[in-house]
């Protein structure tokens, strides 16, 4: 057997290439929307893709289904609960799907979606199990959210109870040495507490999962609804267009290069301009009504968070790495990619009129700041559970994800400043800030870390404003 885990660290998104070596026959399971990797490692290990499964209709990314079926002729599976407006084949709870000697059995465990399912992975085919990838229903410490399908008629109470069914009939009736792939790892907010590891056992999870420990289905109803953070912006749209027919992406061809008069044509028009430099980089100098994001780390998932999917964008990047943001975005469907500004220094040295420069201060001066400005407003961009070790006094916490759409609650008039943790988020969140108006805006260098570090005054955070979500982020 040939298995491959594939990792997309900045999506915290697991992939899988499943083949038998002596008939050649494989499939890709969950795969990201840019499809080189699979398709150059089949060919290295001499396999044909003769189906793509997906465990589930995903809401953290754009999924490359259509894009490998395009490139391999194979068909597309999902769960029989599944109604895509594209062509599948569905997949029956106990269907096997035999690829030679291995062979892949399906079993139907909704909770997390409807249509969810587990694939568990026989090595022989009369063997017994080998491996389970079980999609979002279970992960490495914890299991699938079920509250994100609000807006399509279930509610996380009713996805809840499924869950605990798939988990307790189907998942944990599999040996405990039977080793699990999740879809997803740490940092991702299709849960609270994944875990680092990239792979487990059932009898590990048995043990030390909070969620699978012996429990009635309502105490387990209760553990993994409550402390949910909100979703980020763009899952209700990259899940909706998971459901569509839509154009694919070429991975390799690069965005369209505009010069400054088209790009500020493009902003009067409502177009976004992200830049992707570091922060150090932009607040010494930027293109006016820009947002930065940094390209390191979590840039889709941020992007997402403060963009509309459906407005043009501009990238401005370092030299060289246009194509990147341009796949990045597109990985969760942000498709609208009008070009890249090139020569951003250049660009700003010759135009110093459209330049604009951003206030980044220390944690002690934004302490003098506050003393000597009652009014000044001091907003707590941090997740929801990275409120547990103490917050700013005074501080209003209001997630990243959720500016836009809470914009009412601040006074653009007052000055402000913004934290995350230690420094990175801040700088999205007050460029986002500065484009809806708020003019007199910085960030803490350092954040949060930096205030405590400092000695400076904090307070605990009441008990509504921390749930138990405890992902760490900068």
């Amino acid at each position: 057997m040939i298995f491959r885990q594939y990792q997309l660290g900045c999506l915290s998104l697991f992939s899988y290439l499943i083949g038998d070596e002596t008939t050649g026959r494989a499939v890709v399971v969950d795969p990201q929307r840019d499809v080189s990797e699979y398709l150059a490692d089949s060919t290295t290990h001499g396999l044909r893709i003769e189906r793509i499964i997906e465990t589930h209709f995903h809401a953290d990314f754009l999924s490359g289904h259509l894009e490998l079926a395009a490139a391999t002729g194979a068909p597309i599976s999902f769960g029989d609960a599944a109604h895509p407006d594209y062509p599948i084949e569905p997949l029956a709870h106990g269907q096997r799907i035999e690829l030679g000697d291995v062979m892949l059995e399906v079993r139907n465990t909704p909770g997390h979606t409807p249509e969810s399912i587990s694939l568990v992975v026989h090595e022989h085919a009369d063997a017994g199990p080998w491996g389970v990838l079980t999609g979002d229903a279970l992960f490495i410490g914890d299991v699938g959210r079920p509250d994100l399908l609000a807006s399509a008629g279930w509610t996380g109470d009713q996805l809840a109870r499924l869950l605990y069914h798939s988990l307790q009939d189907q998942l944990l009736s599999l040996p405990d040495p039977t080793r699990v792939f999740p879809a997803h790892g740490a940092g991702s907010s299709c849960g609270k507490h994944l875990s680092v590891a990239t792979e487990s056992t059932i009898g590990e999870q048995r043990t030390t999962n909070y969620a699978l420990a012996p429990m009635s289905e309502d105490a387990f109803v209760n553990a993994v609804t409550e402390g949910q953070t909100a979703a980020p912006a763009y899952f209700a749209f990259a899940a909706d267009a998971n459901h569509r027919e839509r154009e694919l992406l070429d991975e390799h061809e690069p965005p369209e290069m505009l010069d400054l008069d088209a790009v500020q044509s493009l902003q009067h028009d409502g177009a976004t301009v992200i830049d992707t430099r570091t922060p150090e980089t932009f607040a010494a100098g930027h293109l006016r009504g820009a947002i930065n994001v940094g390209l390191d780390g979590r840039f889709a998932e941020y992007a997402g968070s403060v963009i509309d999917p459906h407005t043009p964008i501009v990238v401005i990047t370092d030299t060289g790495r246009e194509t990147e943001a341009k796949v990045r975005l597109a990985r969760i469907g942000f498709d609208n990619v009008a070009g890249a500004l090139a020569q951003i220094e250049t660009v700003l040295l010759e135009h110093p009129e459209c330049a604009d420069r951003a206030s980044r201060v220390s944690a002690t001066a934004v302490d003098e700041w506050r003393r000597a400005e009652p009014g000044l407003l001091i907003v707590d961009i941090r997740n929801p559970g990275e409120h547990e070790a103490g917050a700013i006094a005074g501080s209003t916490p209001i997630p990243l994800g959720q500016l836009r759409a809470r914009r009412d609650e601040l006074d653009p008039r007052l000055p402000t400043v913004v934290y995350c943790a230690g420094g990175s988020r801040s700088s999205i969140a007050a460029s986002t800030l500065r484009t809806l108006g708020v003019a007199n805006v910085a960030d803490i260098l350092g954040g949060y870390e930096a205030w405590t570090r400092a000695g400076l005054p904090i307070e605990p955070t009441p008990t509504d404003h921390a749930p138990t979500d405890q992902r760490k982020e900068f």
